[in-house]
């Protein structure tokens, strides 16, 4: 029996990620309602997995359009923790109305989710989805990568620990670039390739592959990171002064057209 060509595609790139050789695609068949898409997010996706990091699969479903119009109020966002074959895994799936309304928000997450190149699973409407991404682009996504570089900066005053502090420095890249390019870039060392970035972001990423809460202070000095956060904010503000991306998201009747049509297709 021949292999899908471009499944086994896809599978070459969650190797290369660092992903273990675990069935993703067989974990996501099994929930319960029909998936979107499934795609994988975290450390794995920003380019510094540690040796055990957790699998963070993300996505969208169907719920079944008798769910949506009865007395029920049905729990339109799936989240499981497990381990399957000595691999933490961490499930969350949003059905797809509720996605589309994440997208609309002006919500980072979701779009590194969408365009993730770490495929576990695609269909048609996933495709079209994407497609209408550049559309959903904003300005103000830089709020979303300013107020979460705050906090992993201030859990990273806390411990000290390089988790927190590689996302600082991952998310306010990612906000730089998407404001200059109009392009989501999730992944830090193509980021450090493409923009002025730390010196010692390779340093760091090694430190974290080793040890997922390992500390930082033996890699860089604490005033140097502080000035260089600093910095990195201060560029973040400039990119989003001088953006040409648009104040408000555009696309949401081709959204609403795409919902409607997935579920009752």
């Amino acid at each position: 029996m021949r292999e899908n060509p471009s499944a086994t595609a896809r599978e070459a790139v969650l190797r290369a990620a660092g992903l273990p050789a675990v069935d993703l695609g067989a974990v996501v068949a099994e929930q319960d309602d029909p998936p979107v898409f499934a795609t994988v997010s975290g450390a794995h996706l920003y380019g510094f997995p540690s040796r055990d990091s957790d699998v963070d699969l993300r996505g969208a479903h169907l719920l079944p359009t008798a769910a949506l119009v009865g007395l029920h109020e049905p729990a339109q966002t799936r989240t499981l923790m497990w381990e399957r074959d000595g691999v933490e895994m961490d499930l969350v799936s949003h059905d797809l109305r509720k996605f589309a309304r994440l997208l609309l928000r002006r919500n980072g997450y979701v779009l590194e989710q969408l365009l993730s190149p770490l495929v576990v699973h695609t269909s048609g409407v996933h495709a079209e989805l994407t497609a209408l991404a550049p559309g959903l682009l904003t300005s103000h996504h830089a709020h979303h990568y300013r107020g979460f570089a705050t906090t992993q900066w201030r859990l990273f005053e806390r411990t000290g620990e390089l988790k927190p502090l590689l996302y600082t420095l991952r998310v306010l890249l990612t906000g730089i670039h998407l404001m200059a390019s109009g392009r989501v870039q999730p992944h830090l060392p193509t980021l450090a390739g493409e923009l002025p970035a730390p010196a010692y972001l390779p340093e760091l990423i090694a430190a974290k592959e080793q040890a997922e809460h390992g500390p930082a202070g033996e890699v860089v000095a604490a005033s140097r990171l502080r000035a260089d956060v600093e910095a990195l904010h201060a560029r973040l503000d400039a990119a989003q002064a001088a953006t040409a991306l648009p104040d408000a998201p555009g696309g949401r009747d081709a959204l609403h057209d795409l919902i409607v049509r997935a579920r009752l297709g």
